[in-house]
């Protein structure tokens, strides 16, 4: 039985019926209880109230504990002003209760009052029978109880599927998901997912492979391997079909108990089915505006004394193609161009915003290209004009070979890394400027360093050193950090290191990089 179920029972009885534990703590007190002396009620104490000598109770309720049968015993309690009550009680273990501790039910009788301690007897004992017959229901009750939470932990389970499931964005994520809930939520030995990778992601030039977007826990039944294991007897095997598309199938292995109920292992399936279709729609998706971005991005001269690399990533949140770019210009004998910038957003407007961008910064650089200032203002006023409500960042640096001179415009863009071939490095803080775009007749303010042999240079975008909840400085001194990993390496693969310097890191938005290495040009021959 339980608490409420007994305070159910005593409420309508004329005396007071108390349930305590063996300290003397209120657990449960009718409503004649209260009215006989207002603190008597649940959570108060009786050694609090009692007026006789604490070890007097104590001996009664050891008693009344150890007890199988109602003991009679006799109480002094003190009411809220102070009053002794006199109690004649009979007090008896409560052997229906099933809390962590045993607990006495206490009848109790007012000596002020008429005496009527023959018919507490008989109640008390009417009591114990009536609660008996409870118990009996209630143990039938308890059955019914353990089936509904069975019931409730395999809803439980369902519910940390669909949790897991719809916070998965790739199909990489999505098989571990799956992996992670899915034997837990059928209560079997295993589950392994079999799918039509090419079905899920179509390719996009002949020959391509798939088999980069997850190889673990799962089946490709497009590309299956000889060395395939044959499914073992008493596999169950469920096709996944979503939006009329069979995706594949769910093999699932049995425990001995039991195979699964058949209407919960199809609803767990159709969950599957609609996560990997939703996954393999974003992951075509993504593949699609990568490729998009990476064909708006320029093709880079080659520069004889001049090591360039090339890194771009989309961000971890983002299907949509970007708005960042870097271009190299070989303007002439003495100077090499640069630049790097980022449009504001996201989406197809910002991609073909940045598109026009490099476009007109080819021709801006071929007139203006040995001052920076100039290029920075001529691009704000072309942004200006021509795209009014677009905004973005960038910077311009002009190279001087003979002297090794960089000269360099920020408008609101990260600083460029110079990094030196011991693994030190240092940022091209310089003037500050605001991005183009939104405030036309800006002057932008050009800075100067000189790069020793050997320096190389870093440009980037802020998806590289963005992230959420972090100030920008951590990002700043993760890249100072990855410069003293990447000493001796070339170009190409220092590049990729910044790219990848935090394997596993979320990045909210796109990452380009332009990495350049100037060589000193040797001195012509002199003819005699």
């Amino acid at each position: 039985m339980s608490l409420g179920l007994f305070e159910a029972v005593i409420r309508t009885l004329p005396h007071p019926v108390l349930l305590c534990t063996g300290d003397g703590a209120i657990l449960a007190a009718n409503p004649a209880a209260t009215a006989s002396i207002p603190q008597l009620c649940a959570g108060a104490s009786l050694y609090a109230l009692t007026q006789d000598d604490a070890s007097v109770l104590g001996t009664h309720l050891r008693n009344w504990l150890r007890s199988g049968s109602p003991l009679p015993g006799a109480l002094v309690l003190k009411d809220g002003d102070g009053r002794q009550v006199r109690f004649r009680c009979h007090g008896v273990r409560a052997t229906w209760w099933q809390g962590p501790q045993a607990v006495v039910q206490l009848n109790l009788h007012r000596l002020d009052q008429s005496d009527r301690f023959a018919v507490l007897s008989r109640q008390v004992s009417s009591l114990n029978r009536e609660i008996a017959i409870r118990r009996t229901a209630e143990a039938q009750r308890e059955e019914l109880l353990l089936a509904e939470q069975a019931a409730r932990a395999r809803l439980q389970h369902l519910y940390e599927l669909t949790g897991a499931l719809a916070s998965s964005a790739t199909l990489a994520q999505v098989v571990e998901a799956v992996a992670a809930t899915a034997a837990r939520v059928l209560d079997v030995d295993g589950v392994t997912l079999e799918l039509h990778s090419r079905r899920l992601v179509p390719t996009l030039e002949p020959g391509e492979d798939l088999r980069d977007l997850t190889e673990t826990h799962w089946k490709d039944l497009d590309q299956p391997r000889d060395d395939a294991l044959p499914a073992a007897p008493g596999v169950l095997r469920v096709t996944l079909e979503a939006d009329g598309v069979v995706v594949g199938a769910l093999s699932v292995s049995p425990r001995a108990e039991g195979v699964p109920d058949p209407e919960h292992l199809t609803a767990v399936a159709q969950q599957i089915a609609q996560a990997v279709r939703r996954a393999g729609l974003y992951e075509h998706e993504h593949r699609v505006a990568e490729r998009l971005q990476l064909s708006l991005l320029p093709q880079l001269p080659d520069i004889a004394d001049l090591e360039t690399a090339v890194c771009y990533a989309p961000g971890s949140d983002l299907v949509m193609v970007g708005g960042d770019w870097y271009d190299v210009y070989d303007l002439d004998d003495d100077h090499i161009g640069l630049s790097i910038g980022d449009v504001a957003g996201h989406g197809l407007p910002q991609a073909a915003v940045m598109a026009q961008v490099i476009a007109a910064l080819r021709g801006i650089v071929l007139r203006l290209g040995t001052r920076p200032e100039a290029v920075l203002d001529e691009l704000n006023r072309y942004l200006h004009l021509y795209h009014h409500g677009q905004m973005a960042t960038a910077a311009y640096l002009l190279y001087h070979r003979p002297t090794r001179t960089l000269t360099y415009v920020k408008a609101g863009h990260p600083p460029p890394l110079v990094i030196h071939p011991d693994g030190s490095s240092r940022y091209l803080q310089g003037l500050i400027s605001p991005p183009v775009g939104p405030v036309p007749g800006t002057r932008y303010r050009q800075s100067q360093t000189i790069l020793a042999e050997g320096d190389a240079v870093l440009l980037y975008t802020d998806g590289l050193i963005e992230r959420r909840r972090e100030p920008l400085d951590t990002g700043l001194q993760r890249l100072t950090e990855t410069a003293r990993l990447g000493t001796g390496l070339n170009v190409p693969d220092l590049c990729r290191l910044f790219l990848n310097h935090q394997p596993g890191a979320h990045y909210p938005d796109d990452r380009a990089l332009l990495l350049v290495r100037p060589h000193t040009q040797p001195a012509p021959s002199q003819q005699t």
